[in-house]
């Protein structure tokens, strides 16, 4: 196997690799930090600890032990392949081996992880050679094992969909769960943002509201990589105190970030070569040179193009398995083969979606390839921790796209590496979300006149629910009274119940729903002939029922996206906060927001090349959401055309960046430029959440429009390209340069002093 630094010399040789590098940037190892067993703990899983090899506990982990044992709830944060399952294996294990009534509900984003931690698990006790019962509980489990995961299961590994709709409502038949449950294990706390997040809060506190009803007071156990506010997010998901354990006493060795640049391609519209090519190439030179490698890609369509691309070094050796897919869609056994290779070094290339990158055990390779920025700093720092065994060195190179975002990192590095990853942030006083998980806790327990729901006070709340004739009361209680069984008509992806299904009809006789999306989405991401992406796989909408709310869509692959105008009405229904400045005002409040599709584009992938177009008939949607807007005067000498042509450049440009300041993703959020806006009677940008109600996103932005605006300006002010391309404010059809009147807009909004260019 080729080390590191032989690799590294051989790349700082190739001068067709170097004159693209822009950065190298060196993280020296750190050894470990070690304590004793404590005194209590249990004899067996000392032996089991003894047969991993463990003679000591790393500091974090003994820290988790000792503050959950007395009773205290915890939120462990420590990178990737830190041994954070210890933080809760140890005091959970302990608690059953003290008493054997003792019970735990382990929390995973996903089926495939919970399966994973499943089989370390299952070793692990193995190896204690004690009876404890542990099992899944997912849509997979088979109906005859499901009776003995009720009654005896010690351990009950689950996500949160599952436990919304297939374990509280059925509280009565897990009564000996709920009486003795002692820990509930919330791991990868670091996905549970956003809609997804806000709705798994009202999991957990309806989760604690039957353990109340039960007699039971469970202690939290949080696991996350690390992300900026990990104790907040933990608090406002629980409604639960923490103590943060952020001191991680796992060794790590040296890591090597290159931050690689592919070469201008066509300098006049700033497009560069493919990243998936330079992944492609980087990854084959690895391959060449015996180094273990994963490459992360967005999407199962690049997956497999890049893993196409790699077979071509194996084609002629029969049965070779050394070049590797991981994506979802994969079997289970399939996958459990892969994660098998890898540990074992059979697997030298693996090239996967975001999947690899939660915690499942594959080992640590020597080297990762990142095919573009993930969306945020954690995921970033996830997938180059899957690099780098603990006293090795590691090789991270992030390969740049030709987005705005990947294009600003490629330029300052320290934004990846210098600074504290984002906030994850939560609402679930979004009063669209609260009012389907106060349904759901109404149906699994009746509300009495004075009781609190979690941190809410809710009489208001289930007298409008008895008024709409889905609850009744009697002198000292608010019963359900419907037949509906409402969990089940509530997603905990969207923040609307009126979702369009989406129904995959690429084999006619086996018609397969594969997934949901709230209608204000749907108008741009599932018209008639729209490329539908989901979990990587390309689909083509053939039909939207918008009356039955059923998008009918075929598989295809295809080598362009789809981008659909939508022509926006935004109303300021109420403004909560503003602040004057003497060129500007900013603000912030609720909106009603009108939004009707007219045309959609064919986007080329990589270049971003306008391919195609085609109408939309579909009729208008409002959605109530919150917002921020930044109202300013029109500079002097400006005409309405200019104006409207730069606004929409600057508009693209902030949308590129809202995620370095808020952690979303790009289609969470949304900006609408208004040249003369009906609230303001002024020039307007208006930044709004893509959900009903609002989840605290544009919240955040209304505080930083000027950090927002004055990062768009020097980013598109030192774009190379001449007239604006993808990287800076869009792909632009006529050479007329649109890109100096955005630079000067934004320098004229922000009050900054125009640099020549």
């Amino acid at each position: 196997m080729t080390s590191i630094h032989t690799v590294l010399e051989t790349l700082r040789t190739d001068p067709d690799f170097s004159r693209n590098v822009m950065h190298h940037r060196t993280i020296e190892e750190k050894p470990a930090s070690y304590s004793e067993f404590p005194n209590v703990l249990h004899r067996s899983i000392r032996k089991a600890l003894a047969t991993k090899g463990i003679e000591q506990l790393y500091s974090h982990q003994r820290e988790a032990f000792d503050a959950t044992y007395n009773g205290q709830s915890i939120t462990a944060v420590t990178p990737t392949a830190s041994g954070k399952s210890l933080c809760y294996h140890l005091p959970v294990l302990q608690s059953i081996l003290e008493d054997s009534s003792s019970r735990a509900i382990y929390l995973f984003p996903t089926k495939a992880l919970a399966q994973d931690q499943l089989a370390d698990l299952h070793g692990f006790i193995e190896a204690s050679e004690e009876t404890i019962l542990s099992y899944t509980y997912d849509g997979d489990t088979a109906p005859g094992l499901r009776t003995k995961v009720r009654k005896s299961g010690h351990i009950v590994l689950t996500n949160p969909d599952m436990l919304h709709s297939g374990i509280l409502p059925h509280h009565t038949k897990w009564v000996s769960l709920f009486e003795n449950l002692k820990y509930i294990v919330v791991d990868e706390l670091h996905t549970y943002k956003g809609v997804f997040g806000s709705h798994v809060a009202h999991v957990l506190r309806r989760l604690k509201r039957i353990c109340n009803y039960y007699g039971s007071d469970p202690v939290f156990i949080c696991t996350s990589a690390t992300i900026a506010n990990p104790a907040e997010l933990a608090k406002s998901l629980t409604n639960t105190e923490m103590r943060l354990i952020s001191n991680n006493g796992a060794p790590a060795g040296r890591k090597h970030f290159i931050f690689y640049n592919p070469p201008i391609i066509h300098p006049t519209f700033g497009v560069r070569r493919s990243a998936a090519l330079e992944v492609r190439d980087l990854a084959s030179l690895l391959y060449r040179e015996g180094v273990q490698t994963i490459v992360f890609a967005k999407s199962r369509v690049r997956v497999e193009m890049l893993v196409t691309y790699m077979k071509e070094l194996t084609k002629k050796k029969l049965f070779d398995e050394t070049v590797m897919g991981y994506r979802g869609g994969y079997l289970p056994s399939e996958r459990r083969k892969i994660e098998k290779g890898l540990r074992e070094g059979n697997i030298k290339t693996v090239v996967s979606t975001n999947a690899l990158e939660l915690g499942i055990d594959i080992g640590q390779l020597q080297a990762c390839i990142m095919t573009g920025y993930p969306g945020n700093i954690a995921s970033a720092l996830q997938q180059a921790g899957r690099a780098g065994r603990r006293q090795d060195e590691a090789l991270i190179i992030y390969v740049a796209q030709s987005t705005a975002l990947d294009q600003y990192i490629i330029e300052h590095p320290d934004y990846l590496l210098g600074q504290a990853p984002e906030e994850a942030r939560i609402h679930p006083d979004n009063m669209f979300i609260l009012m389907d998980h106060l349904k759901c806790a109404s149906f699994e327990l009746p509300f009495t006149m004075d009781e609190a729901y979690g941190e809410f006070e809710v009489q208001q709340l289930l007298a409008f629910l008895e008024s709409e004739g889905v609850l009744i009361q009697t002198s000292e209680k608010w019963h359900w009274m419907t037949d509906q069984f409402p969990a089940n008509n509530i997603s905990l992806r969207s923040a609307a119940q009126e979702n369009v299904v989406i129904i995959d009809r690429t084999t006619p006789k086996e018609t397969t729903v594969i997934g949901e999306m709230d209608r204000f989405s749907a108008l741009t991401l599932l018209h008639e002939e729209a490329i539908y992406i989901h979990q990587g796989t390309q689909y083509q909408v053939e039909e939207l029922d918008w009356e039955e709310k059923k998008a009918y869509v075929t598989e295809v692959d295809v080598d362009y996206f789809t981008d659909a105008n939508l022509a926006v009405e935004v109303k300021v229904m109420n403004e909560d906060e503003s602040t004057q400045f003497e060129q500007h005002t900013t603000a912030y409040g609720d909106l009603a927001v009108l939004a009707m599709t007219t045309i959609f584009k064919k986007i080329r992938f990589g270049t971003h090349d306008n391919i195609g177009s085609g109408p939309i008939s579909l009729p208008a949607v409002e959605l109530h959401t919150t917002g921020t807007w930044y109202a300013f005067d029109v500079p002097e000498g400006w005409s309405e055309a200019k104006l409207t042509d730069a606004m929409t450049g600057t508009a693209y440009a902030i949308q590129s960046f809202i995620p370095l300041f808020v952690r979303c993703d790009r289609s969470d959020i949304h900006v609408m430029p208004q040249v003369k806006a009906v609230h303001t009677k002024k020039p307007t940008f208006f930044i709004y959440d893509s959900y009903p109600g609002g989840i605290g996103l544009s919240e955040k932005i209304y505080k930083r429009w000027y950090e927002l605006l004055e990062q768009a300006a020097e980013h598109i002010e030192s774009c190379l390209c001449d007239h604006g391309c993808p990287v800076c404010i869009g792909a632009q059809e006529s050479e007329i340069s649109v890109k100096n009147d955005v630079i000067s807009l934004l320098y004229a909004v922000t009050g900054g002093e125009r640099r020549v260019l």
